[in-house]
């Protein structure tokens, strides 16, 4: 038989009123504030992609991430990844009754379970740049495909990690490639004022970016056209890895990082984030030069509502240059395919048209190919589709000649 547990015994006195006094200096008060980090710490979540904060110890990332996890209502599993080994992330084999019939599973860790249970959660992997190369390696599966051991991760469990710069952490280490490229990178630093301010009892609570269903189609067709239209113009960005250890450790432009620049601009506009934090958090993903060039490609872009445009399409003028008249023709096609009716179908081929009226159709092809593909058999051709129909039929998009 159990024996019954004992009773605690009573806190001392003296204890006892230390506790009192650390309670009341715990209870603080907040007050309404911006904060661009957070904000773009929280679209990164929001967009589902994992995130990396840089900053030196003690200046508050922990702090961060349990306001976001308080702020979003989740749970918050925070693993530190420099006192791991490989096989904590990658699992330990668990041998069964016949492992030449069964295989032999990789058991998880507790963390990864709790997560899994719940369905939801912030995993919070701190101290990365102090892990050795092997942990940063095992890690690399986590971060992909959100596999631990023989467990995936809900798609609702987001993924952020926390470093030290290699020179301030504790056996420092340089990220690997591989794993830098899978992260937004987003420095994470401190404003005197609102420590000092802190430290009277008053901390700042700033309101996240939330995504807005209505806005959804829009915004994913928006956003595809400026990726689009900017990659156009600038080939020589979708790929380039730093030269020096240092910067390969950090943000750079690659095909996977372009796409996380795709779904973070694609939350920024369904959600309605302001510049300054959209702006860190493409900067985070696709490298600093990379992502200056694309801010200042989207201040001279004004790329328009792509659902307005489909609703009175004679309203809007191409753009004059080339690769904007792509992005423009690439985000209206993107918009029927997010909601792929007759009447936006054909109002994507007035688009379109405008391309061959103002001489250009060859700027056109790609996109006409596109819209071309959404057609339903008892749809009719429409006449704005007569300047691409030689090249459609060629590719197979649509049937003869009628």
């Amino acid at each position: 038989m159990t024996s019954p547990a004992p009773a605690p015994a009573s806190v001392p006195a003296p204890l006892a009123a230390a506790d009192a006094l650390n309670a009341r200096l715990r209870a603080t008060r907040t007050e309404p504030a911006t904060n661009a980090q957070l904000e773009a710490l929280a679209l990164a979540v929001t967009a589902n992609q994992p995130v990396l904060l840089w900053g030196e110890p003690g200046i508050g990332k922990s702090a961060g991430m349990e306001q976001l996890a308080a702020a979003l209502g989740v749970r918050l599993e925070t693993v530190v990844a420099s006192v791991h080994e490989p096989s904590d992330f990658a699992g330990l084999p668990i041998v069964g009754d016949d492992p030449a019939t069964t295989g032999v599973p990789m058991a998880p860790p507790d963390w990864a379970v709790r997560l899994a249970r719940t369905g939801h959660g912030l995993l919070f992997f701190d101290e990365l740049s102090s892990a050795p190369p092997a942990v940063q390696a095992a890690l690399l599966r986590v971060v992909l495909e959100r596999r631990v051991g023989s467990l995936v991760l809900p798609e609702a469990v987001r993924i952020v990690a926390a470093a030290n710069p290699p020179s301030s952490a504790a056996d420092g280490w340089h990220l690997s490639p591989p794993l830098a490229n899978r992260f937004v990178h987003l420095d994470w630093t401190h404003d005197p004022r609102t420590v000092a301010r802190g430290m009277a009892g008053t901390w700042p609570e700033t309101a996240l970016p939330a995504v807005e269903v209505g806005r959804v189609p829009g915004a994913v067709a928006r956003a595809r056209g400026v990726i689009s239209g900017f990659l156009t113009a600038r080939p020589g960005l979708v790929h380039h890895m730093p030269a020096d250890a240092e910067g390969r450790g950090r943000a750079w432009p690659s095909p996977r990082t372009w796409e996380m620049a795709l779904r973070l601009l694609a939350a920024g506009y369904a959600s309605g984030a302001g510049r300054e934090a959209q702006a860190a958090a493409v900067t985070g993903a696709v490298g600093e030069a990379a992502g200056l060039e694309l801010l200042s490609y989207l201040d001279h872009l004004d790329l328009p509502d792509p659902d307005r445009v489909l609703a009175d399409p004679d309203a809007f003028a191409l753009p004059d240059r080339g690769d904007r008249q792509l992005a423009f023709l690439t985000a209206v096609v993107a918009a029927v395919q997010s909601e792929p009716t007759r009447r936006r179908w054909e109002a994507g081929w007035d688009v379109l048209a405008k391309a061959v009226d103002a001489g250009v159709p060859d700027v056109a092809a790609r996109a006409a190919g596109d819209l071309a593909a959404l057609r339903e058999p008892d749809w009719p051709v429409p006449p704005g589709i007569d300047a691409f129909l030689e090249l459609l039929q060629l590719a197979g998009a649509l049937p003869g000649p009628r």
